[in-house]
């Protein structure tokens, strides 16, 4: 009930909000047309990064960073929580993600008492869920809901842990430094969903061997179904509730066959790794990122220049790539405005996670202060459907 007051009232707000995201002071983000950014930040045991670039008419890419307890008990384990939602068909499966998966983390945290590759699975799960039942509940007015889902990339620091869960296309990699040369190499940590990759492709035909059209090359594009190139992710239960898949949901999204099991999964690939003395950052973006930069090409930005500003950074080169793809500068693609600017790149959003080793080695006694901090982008008028949330960051000591 609070939370759902917090956002009406954030809606109602945000217009009157602005002037605080132009001030000086960095505790909001700042903002520079269509970017949101922060430049630095403190977690538990380094510093962060965070960027959002809007180019759909409503940000679809949602994302946040909480550092402090991560159960709801004292004295529970503490860390650091770091998520990037891209939400397709609409925000607002990204938008239920941002305000839900983290306080069912914290929930199932605190009745294990520890945290657990088991907890963060229980957490995607009930946050499915709980999406599922909104889009259950709106359907006799708002059918098309079905057809709105998320990627989900999320990474826990607990202790000397790293934790990385997924679902869909968003990617994090590590920087690690190679001893002997010194060299900063890029690490791929997530296991990606999308069957533009000939693994996926193989997974979802041996998911559905009676279904030669599971996969369909449209437009030159792999996609499920020809409808959509993830498959995994939170939402879109027009492909796994078949009562889901009937009208009145668009005619381009119904199947011209009923199905018996679920053909997207909601199942998170989900690794552990203990944080060594070379890991060095992480970077976490949505895919709009990574069709511009490779994985080391993002890494040596990093590596190559102060850490304030890291994600910014990130943002500024795969923009200018963008820009170069079309043949136009840069300085003329930033004068696009959101909506049109989609022809020309997606909704980028990257959180750099800096990972001090003398932090981490004692990590286990660390608490420290509460941070909250979510990925902006343009404030839209509180009449519209969907209101944009205000980047916010709350401190408490």
């Amino acid at each position: 009930m609070l939370s759902g007051l917090m956002n009406f009232l954030r809606a109602c707000w945000q217009s009157s909000s602005d002037h605080y995201v132009h001030s000086s002071s960095d505790v909001a983000g700042k903002r520079d047309g269509l970017l949101w950014y922060k430049d630095t930040g403190q977690h538990l045991v380094g510093n962060f990064s965070m960027a959002v670039v809007q180019a759909n008419n409503l940000l679809e890419d949602q994302s946040q960073l909480e550092s402090g307890p991560l159960s709801l008990l004292e004295p529970g384990p503490y860390g650091t929580f770091f998520g990037i939602y891209d939400g397709h068909g609409g925000p607002e499966t990204s938008r239920y993600i941002n305000d839900h998966l983290f306080q069912h983390l914290k929930r199932f945290t605190t009745e294990q008492q520890s945290m657990s590759v088991d907890v963060i699975r229980k957490a995607y799960q009930a946050t499915e869920e709980g999406f599922l039942s909104i889009v259950t509940k709106l359907w006799p007015i708002n059918p098309q809901i079905a057809a709105v889902g998320s990627c989900c990339l999320v990474g826990v620091i607990c202790g000397r842990t790293l934790y990385i869960a997924n679902l869909g296309d968003s990617r994090a990699v590590l920087g690690r430094v190679v001893k002997a040369t010194g060299e900063v190499l890029a690490i791929q940590l997530s296991s990606e969903h999308n069957v533009g990759i000939e693994s996926v492709r193989q997974e979802m035909h041996s998911l559905h061997p009676d279904d030669s059209h599971i996969v369909v090359l449209k437009h030159n594009v792999w996609r499920v179904k020809g409808l959509i190139q993830i498959s995994r992710s939170i939402g879109d239960v027009y492909l796994k509730r078949a009562e889901f898949n009937r009208e009145p949901l668009y005619a381009k999204f119904r199947l011209r066959e009923p199905f018996k099991r679920p053909i997207l999964s909601s199942e998170p690939s989900i690794s552990v790794r203990e944080l060594q003395p070379e890991d060095q950052f992480l970077i976490f973006a949505s895919d709009g990122l990574w069709e511009h930069l490779s994985n080391q090409d993002a890494v040596d930005i990093v590596q190559n220049h102060p850490r304030s500003g890291s994600a910014r950074r990130l943002v500024k080169s795969a923009l200018q790539e963008a820009a170069k793809k079309r043949e136009m500068r840069y300085s003329d693609l930033k004068k696009i405005d959101r909506g049109v600017r989609r022809h020309f790149h997606d909704d980028i959003t990257v959180i750099v996670v800096f990972v001090e080793s003398n932090l981490v080695s004692r990590a286990s006694s660390l608490q420290g202060p509460s941070l909250s901090v979510r990925g902006g982008g343009v404030n839209l008028a509180a009449k519209t459907l969907a209101p944009s949330a205000t980047p916010s960051e709350l401190s408490s000591g």
